[in-house]
């Protein structure tokens, strides 16, 4: 079963999500996650979702419940809790069909080894922490990852995101339209967007030759470097160097160097008057056919389509 799929099964039963809180109430990963969701149930109706918020202690002293969906969310400086409680947490996460964390419990849940080849979305300080599982769990810069089963988020403002995002996939895009009004959001962001941090504090104790590839990559847009480039410049064979685009980041450079030019390309369309065939010139596409097909197998829409709906009111 697909996590879009999950709000189409047994349709006569309500959909239950379990929130868990390991950290501050006031904290914005928390708020950011638990507003938007439960302002959806009051929308919707106890007979569509059900929405069960708790701390951890209550967690393990109930009897195991019944939850399609789990997460555990504390933020970025919250410590971990005593490795038994932290142990009942994750499992009572495990048994929901779909699960993770937000926040700083992403890290929590790559120390417990429960993310072993997985897609997470850790909070970016959080990454030197990290160094010692980057081999077991796939860290990526994004704001938040659906890999399979797993869910986890980034957490701070990318909580409203995140949750928004559930939405629209569990209700549809009426719903995440009723929430984004209600909190006053114009715009939702992508799993696709990347935390926007500085790329020393991301990945320069890690690794510091990535972080100078993609600095690299950043700094030539409009022309773009080959992958072969990129690796002589950095002092990688090209080998290492995917190596350790696959191993940080899930993708080859040369996607990824794509991925940055088209996320440019698409903030130029949105705060820009530039034509579209100069702001595909901007982000190094010589072919404004390539640029339209390589933006839309992206973002599912032509760059025409993204500056059409900049122009929309709201």
């Amino acid at each position: 079963m697909s996590f879009a799929n999950l709000c189409r099964v047994g349709l006569d039963k309500p959909l239950r999500i379990l929130l868990i809180n390991a950290g501050e109430a006031d904290a914005i990963t928390w708020a950011g996650l638990v507003q938007p969701l439960r302002l959806c149930a009051a929308a919707l109706g106890p007979q569509m979702l059900q929405l069960d918020v708790r701390a951890p202690q209550q967690v393990v002293a109930e009897a195991p419940g019944h939850w399609h969906i789990a997460l555990l969310a504390a933020d970025e400086t919250q410590a971990a809790p005593r490795p038994e409680l932290c142990r009942a947490l994750i499992e009572r996460c495990r048994a929901a069909p779909f699960w993770g964390a937000v926040g700083a419990a992403v890290l929590w849940l790559a120390d417990a080894g429960v993310m072993d080849g997985v897609r997470i979305a850790l909070p970016w300080a959080l990454y030197a922490d990290a160094e010692a599982k980057a081999e077991r769990a796939i860290l990526t810069p994004h704001l938040f990852e659906i890999d399979g089963a797993h869910l986890t988020c980034c957490g701070g403002a990318a909580s409203i995101d995140f949750a928004l995002t559930l939405i629209e996939t569990l209700f549809g895009a009426d719903a995440q339209a009723h929430i984004k009004e209600a909190l006053c959001i114009d715009r939702v962001r992508g799993k696709e967007e990347r935390q926007r941090v500085a790329l020393q504090a991301r990945f320069g104790v890690l690794q510091p030759k990535l972080s100078e590839a993609v600095t690299l990559m950043e700094a030539n847009i409009e022309e773009p470097l080959s992958t072969d480039d990129i690796s002589n410049l950095v002092g990688l064979s090209r080998r290492q160097l995917e190596r350790l685009f696959k191993q940080y980041l899930g993708s080859l450079p040369s996607r990824y160097y794509l991925e940055l030019r088209l996320q440019r390309a698409r903030q130029l369309l949105q705060g820009t008057h530039n034509s579209i065939v100069q702001v595909g010139l901007m982000c190094g596409f010589s072919s404004g056919s390539h640029f339209s097909t390589a933006f839309g197998a992206l973002f599912g829409h032509t760059p025409r389509e993204e500056r059409q709906r900049k122009l929309m009111p709201p």
